[in-house]
């Protein structure tokens, strides 16, 4: 994969990044979106395919960008598809962070040391060039604009936009309303886009149970309650060590 292309991830956290503050809005569900722009990002390289809610991996090489190569490591040596919910569920420990250093190391975000309380240090990031966020915004205008189905990037942008909750930070107030509305209706625009945008609101709203059982066929009673298998562990991309001002407080 060529690094001319800023990834899904990528642009996810330069979209949620406030230009005034330099933190992250929404930053406990941006988390689980960044996890779920990883496992987009990998579809779009071919890397992996959709298998009914899970998630297939079919072509195990690398895409030579470190980060998603590790996921992508890590769905391989599960063996088996598996539930979109329960990869996005998993440990995120260190993700942002990892991400925003990358920006950071690329020159597309600088960091800014402060306190808080007067105390507590603390590290925020600003982007270097608003130029790049805006034109990453300018597509989910025209998208929402336009009414023209959007490339798949963009689609899967912008369902991911509105299942971290980024509506109100992208089209703030009551004149935002009908914006907010077309970008949740992006969502069916890109099936693996929409199959893990699902799965963080799955998430978030607590619901990331087994599918429901068939049922039982006509005229067979079932002799009690069925047993639910089991849970797969949640596995997720490991933390990633932190060096410098990454070790102090953690970004909002």
């Amino acid at each position: 994969m060529g690094r001319s292309r800023r990834t899904l991830p990528e642009e996810l956290l330069l979209l949620a990044l406030d230009p005034t503050t330099g933190t992250t809005a929404q930053p406990q569900s941006l988390d689980l979106g960044l996890a779920g722009a990883q496992l987009v990002e990998l579809a779009l390289a071919g890397r992996i395919a959709p298998d009914g809610d899970r998630i297939a991996v079919v072509a195990p090489r690398p895409t030579g960008d470190p980060t998603l190569d590790c996921a992508l490591e890590l769905l391989r040596r599960r063996g088996a598809p598996v539930r979109a919910v329960n990869w996005i569920g998993g440990p995120r420990l260190g993700l942002r962070q990892t991400y925003l250093s990358h920006l950071e190391r690329c020159g597309m975000v600088h960091a800014v040391e402060g306190q808080m309380c007067g105390v507590l240090p603390t590290t925020r990031y600003q982007a270097t060039d608003t130029a790049i966020s805006r034109e990453i915004k300018a597509r989910l205008d025209s998208a929402i604009r336009t009414g023209v189905p959007p490339d798949p990037r963009t689609a899967a942008l912008a369902a991911l936009a509105h299942a971290v909750g980024l509506g109100k930070h992208l089209y703030p107030g009551n004149e935002g309303r009908s914006s907010r509305s077309r970008l949740r209706d992006l969502i069916r625009h890109d099936p693996m886009g929409g199959l893990v945008a699902h799965a963080v609101m799955d998430v978030q709203n607590g619901a990331a149970a087994q599918p429901r059982r068939a049922p039982a066929p006509a005229g067979r009673q079932a002799a009690g309650p069925a047993a639910r298998p089991a849970p797969e562990p949640a596995r997720g991309v490991p933390a990633q060590p932190r060096h410098g001002s990454m070790a102090r407080a953690a970004v909002h």
